[in-house]
């Protein structure tokens, strides 16, 4: 029984003697809080500045590239069925062989490119759900590809071959590859949140704990200068202005990188991808010009451009596959970036392209077949080809322009985080060790 009182005697003597008021007590405690702070902040900012710059490269090098590969995807499968279009139309003219030749480089050209961007996205994928669809898509792309092999080799029943070849990617193609395009932008939100969330949590700690830090580094010289009668300390100064030059830059990196990383998205890759999109659907859009004409003039494909159009022109749904753009080609071209000439000339050239649209349709309705093919195919200046890439030429100019607007935001992020995981701990260690050379002499004088 004597053992126990024994026992609480013993444990009350220590828990005096560690917070005793005797100045060595005090002085290894203050020196104790200043380096658990000290590493406190070391291990979280390097560690969270390491999770910022892991997550801007996968914003830049995975999941970026995965949504433009997604809309690019779209975009290729609608030039390959309009050339796939083109390639029935001119069939069987002799006088049109040099515009067949074309349209089946560029089927060959953009199946190639569909295929590239199926294998990225197969390969980048990071979720079940874009695998499936890239799956179903490979799926779905096997067989339009036999129907336009039937196409090509079925003579007078080419037509009807095609419109299956045609069903298929607007009822099949289409739609999946806007899913992916959809699950890509998705991963593109959910990585910046990641992203914004971990930045947080780094501004956050660095800003608390570096003010306690400092505060603690000033209570200690304070303190000192009280106790041993000594104005300045310049280790502990030394630590404290190291503090605040760490916390000033790290803070101002973390806040630059954010404001550089939304303006990039908003300014250039978020515009990027739906003038991707408008660009897509007015590919298709053109190719129901062609479908018209290779179905006989069938009343369908007629409303189906003037909804694609109608959709260019004020925005809205885009018709079969075609998704929606939010306020049509004059808000998707323009913006900030782009000056309003460039802007207007996307608008106006697609508007020239509505015309010849409206006169091809005229002179199939007069049945004027030939001269509609002509008007079609012609790569004169007022001719449909001509206008449409004449129009293509000034959207691609935008499109790249904000491609590489991002990528060079991009690049300016990474070289502004370059570093950032090491410095605190540089700058930290060194902290640490210039309190412990602080108190050392003091320390000393108690052993």
């Amino acid at each position: 029984m004597t053992a126990v009182p024994a026992v609480l005697e013993a444990t009350r003597s220590l828990t005096r003697r560690a917070v005793r008021p005797e100045t060595p007590a005090r002085l290894r405690l203050l020196v104790v809080l200043v380096t658990a702070v000290a590493a406190a902040l070391l291990v979280s900012t390097s560690l969270l500045m390491a999770r910022v710059q892991s997550q801007v490269r996968t914003i830049g090098d995975v999941a970026a590239p995965q949504a433009a590969t997604a809309a690019d995807l779209y975009f290729a499968l609608s030039d390959m069925d309009a050339s796939a279009a083109r390639m029935v139309l001119t069939g069987d003219n002799d006088a049109l062989a040099g515009t067949q030749a074309d349209a089946l480089g560029t089927y060959q050209q953009r199946s190639d490119q569909v295929d590239a961007d199926l294998q990225k996205s197969l390969t980048t994928a990071t979720g079940a759900e874009s695998r499936a669809i890239v799956l179903e898509l490979l799926g779905h792309l096997a067989v339009y590809r036999e129907r336009v092999w039937q196409t090509l080799t079925a003579g007078d029943a080419a037509p009807g071959y095609y419109t299956q070849a045609t069903n298929v990617l607007h009822l099949d193609l289409l739609p999946a590859a806007q899913r992916l395009k959809n699950a890509s932008e998705g991963q593109l939100a959910e990585a910046y949140a990641g992203k914004r969330l971990t930045q947080g949590w780094a501004t956050g700690l660095a800003v608390v704990l570096g003010v306690v830090l400092a505060a603690l580094l000033i209570g200690l010289q304070v303190w000192l200068a009280r106790r041993f009668r000594r104005v300045l300390n310049p280790a502990l100064l030394l630590a404290t202005v190291l503090v605040v030059a760490l916390l000033v830059p790290l803070t101002t990196v973390l806040s630059l990188q954010a404001r550089w990383l939304g303006a990039a998205r908003d300014d250039s890759l978020t515009p990027f991808l739906a003038l991707s999109q408008a660009r897509a659907i007015s590919y298709d859009a053109a190719a129901d010009t062609s479908r018209y004409l290779i179905s006989d003039n069938l009343a369908y494909y007629e409303q189906d451009f003037a909804t694609k159009s109608g959709c260019l022109g004020k925005g809205g749904g885009c018709g079969t596959g075609g998704g929606s753009i939010t306020g049509g080609l004059s808000a998707v071209a323009g913006g900030s970036d782009v000056s309003p000439d460039a802007a207007g000339q996307v608008v106006s050239r697609w508007s020239a392209y509505e015309r010849d649209h409206k006169a091809i349709v005229a002179l199939a309705r007069q049945g004027r077949d030939a001269a509609a093919i002509d008007q079609l195919t012609g790569i004169r200046r007022g001719a449909a080809a001509f206008d449409f890439s004449y129009y293509d030429a000034a959207v691609a100019r935008i499109a790249d322009d904000r491609k590489a607007a991002f990528d060079d935001a991009m690049d300016d992020t990474e070289t502004l985080l370059t570093g950032w995981a090491v410095i605190p701990l540089v700058v930290l260690g060194l902290v640490m060790l210039l309190v412990l050379v602080g108190v050392r002499r003091r320390l000393a004088e108690y052993r």
